[in-house]
């Protein structure tokens, strides 16, 4: 299921889903999102986090799935963050160890999988790997923020800082206290 990146924190507060995966190419919001999937995980008693970075056709995916399906004997919760940097999983037993992954999560309550990908074209969108990630999760995409839409995102950001886009307020205060005699 997509969930645009807005909706997020609404999406968190009602709880979470076993299994997210965010793509794009917008690394402040990609963090931003990964951090507050982690915040929300970690409330929920989810202590132990694994990393996992996916690199060429030569990854152990048995790694991966054995931590998807292994408890630690010191955390009852735990996070499994996979990046892709490439996109791609790497053949046959990358897009079989990905539908596993996803399958798992989908029926482990202890388990959350976190999937960091890069922004997917349209045809990434329609394989195998990555419909069985969307059918077992929430995916989010990561869209760039057009020119046109940088000032109301900046105010946003700003508003949900408590600040505003004028002069911040400490800096209006030193500098009438440094005009007064």
């Amino acid at each position: 299921m997509q969930l645009a990146l807005n909706q997020l924190p609404g999406h968190l507060a009602q709880g979470l889903r076993p299994l997210y995966t965010l793509h794009g190419d917008e690394p402040l919001q990609l963090q931003e999102a990964a951090d507050a999937i982690r915040a929300a995980a970690r409330a929920a008693g989810f202590t132990e986090r694994s990393v996992f970075t996916v690199q060429g056709a030569h990854f152990d995916w048995s790694a991966v799935l054995a931590a998807g399906s292994a408890l630690s004997l010191f955390a009852d919760k735990q996070i499994i963050e996979l990046r892709i940097p490439s996109g791609k999983p790497g053949g046959k037993e990358g897009v079989a160890a990905l539908a596993q992954l996803a399958q798992q999560a989908a029926q482990a309550q202890e388990v959350l999988t976190l999937v960091h990908l890069p922004r997917l074209d349209a045809a990434s969108k329609k394989t195998a790997w990555f419909t069985a990630l969307d059918a077992h999760g929430i995916h989010i995409p990561i869209q760039p923020i057009e020119r046109e839409q940088l000032p109301g995102w900046i105010a946003q950001r700003l508003k949900a800082q408590q600040e505003s886009d004028g002069e911040h307020p400490l800096n209006a205060q030193s500098a009438t206290a440094a005009t007064q005699p």
